[in-house]
């Protein structure tokens, strides 16, 4: 069996006990496979506790929480059903504390707040609309921001979502600020990065270990990737 190429360097991964697996995902990768038939985070990290634990059969992943494919950072895999379990109650009760990091191409304004919309997401485009008072079917998204800095030409902007919505960062930053996230061609900024990625990472999960009850605190590493220097200077 060939180690799987994406640990390698073992970088990615953040932490990893009996019941989780923490990944430093990098942008561009599914966290869990779709239509495209592309291999995804999960079956990345089947391979590789198969290949470390030497599994003759599958190893079991579980995958309580998704970033888009563009998007890099943190995510907390289960290596149990118990753990996979309790990790989807914390979300779903909203006690997860996430700290996500985006780069903008000009100031919000205010610096800092709090942004609620109703989100409707169209599944056949793949997109997802903000509207500021309450719509139809749509689904509240609650987020804290506030600006860290300017970062060479862009600015960097410390979101703190509440909640846990399809594409809810990037359509609030869009739509309620007027500041689309560097990249994201999708929600208005107007030129893609030249490796398709958008400047979002999800810096930091915080919540109770779902078996030992520890508190626990994951932050992933900025990508080496040229747009995310400057930001270095803000760790």
């Amino acid at each position: 069996m060939n180690r799987p190429n994406l640990w390698a360097e073992g970088r990615e991964i953040l932490f990893e006990d009996n019941h989780l697996l923490i990944i430093n995902k990098p942008a561009g990768l599914l966290v869990q496979g779709d239509a495209t038939g592309d291999e995804p985070l999960s079956a990345k990290a089947e391979e590789y506790l198969r290949f470390k634990y030497k599994k003759p059969g599958a190893a079991f992943i579980g995958v309580a929480h998704r970033l888009d494919r563009p998007v890099s950072g943190v995510v907390a895999l289960a290596k149990t059903s118990k753990a996979l379990s309790r990790l989807n109650e914390l979300f779903r009760d909203n006690k997860v504390h996430k700290t996500y990091w985006a780069l903008t191409g000009k100031c919000p304004a205010p610096a800092q707040g709090h942004l609620t919309h109703w989100l409707v997401k169209d599944p056949i485009r793949n997109t997802t609309k903000a509207y500021t008072e309450r719509h139809g079917q749509g689904l509240k998204a609650d987020l804290d921001y506030q600006v860290l800095g300017q970062a060479g030409s862009r600015w960097l902007v410390q979101v703190n979502p509440i909640t846990g919505r399809p594409h809810q960062i990037r359509v609030q930053l869009s739509s309620g600020l007027g500041t689309p996230i560097v990249g994201d061609v999708k929600y208005g900024f107007l030129a893609p990065l030249p490796d398709v990625s958008i400047a979002l990472h999800a810096r930091q999960l915080e919540f109770q270990h779902p078996v030992t009850k520890e508190e626990m605190c994951f932050k992933a590493p900025l990508p080496d990737i040229a747009h995310w220097e400057a930001a270095e200077a803000y760790y």
